[in-house]
């Protein structure tokens, strides 16, 4: 699980970073601004989850494909029962200039909301390309910081992960359609590392 704090952003220190979102001194930590203002708070998650895709792709590069820029933030709540989602944030690490069909950002691990204790429950990120389904790399155990992954691509195509990777149950992948959740595959216990999925018999 990652690490979530109370208090207000600090200013920029290190490139890339701004007033909404930065790395924890000269780690690969990264802290994100919460709420997202762009970002209507709901008690239903998934109405913040339809929200996600629309604004993100309003930002810079975020539909650009190989020139692109993925951005990663967190959903979370308060004991309100409310969920909001952070700042996204499109901090990596450091990359060759130009082209590449391989794109990233860190997953924030800290979110700084100055109004009270928050609860996390996942993390989103884009893909800067239409047709862009979850991607191996994001389907690993090691990759898991939350007990939900949210992933989106250009048309808006959004995925959802349930990786159960502290329990002996298989990982979930479920797409969205028509305003529901359709379970289109499971990661076996024996694949989690690996993040293989096993697709629904039809």
């Amino acid at each position: 699980m990652g690490l979530f704090l109370i208090g207000c952003a600090s200013g920029p220190r290190r490139e890339g970073e701004t007033k909404d979102y930065g790395f924890e001194g000269d780690s690969d930590i990264v802290w994100v601004r919460g709420p997202w203002e762009s970002i209507r708070p709901s008690g239903n998650v998934d109405e913040v989850i339809d929200q996600l895709c629309p604004a993100v792709m309003e930002l810079p590069r975020a539909r650009l494909g190989e020139y692109g820029q993925e951005y990663c933030g967190v959903i979370y709540s308060f004991e309100n029962g409310l969920y909001y989602a952070s700042v996204p944030s499109p901090l990596k690490r450091a990359e060759m200039v130009g082209p590449s069909r391989r794109k990233s950002c860190f997953s924030p691990a800290v979110v700084k909301d100055s109004r009270g204790q928050l609860e996390p429950l996942a993390d989103f990120h884009s893909h800067p390309w239409p047709s862009s389904p979850m991607s191996e790399p994001d389907r690993r155990r090691r990759n898991q910081r939350y007990r939900v992954r949210i992933q989106f691509d250009t048309t808006c195509r959004i995925q959802k992960l349930v990786p159960h990777i502290r329990d002996a149950l298989p990982g979930e992948i479920y797409e969205r359609q028509a305003r529901s959740w359709k379970l289109i595959g499971y990661i076996q216990p024996e694949d989690k590392d690996s993040g293989f999925i096993t697709p629904v018999r039809p």
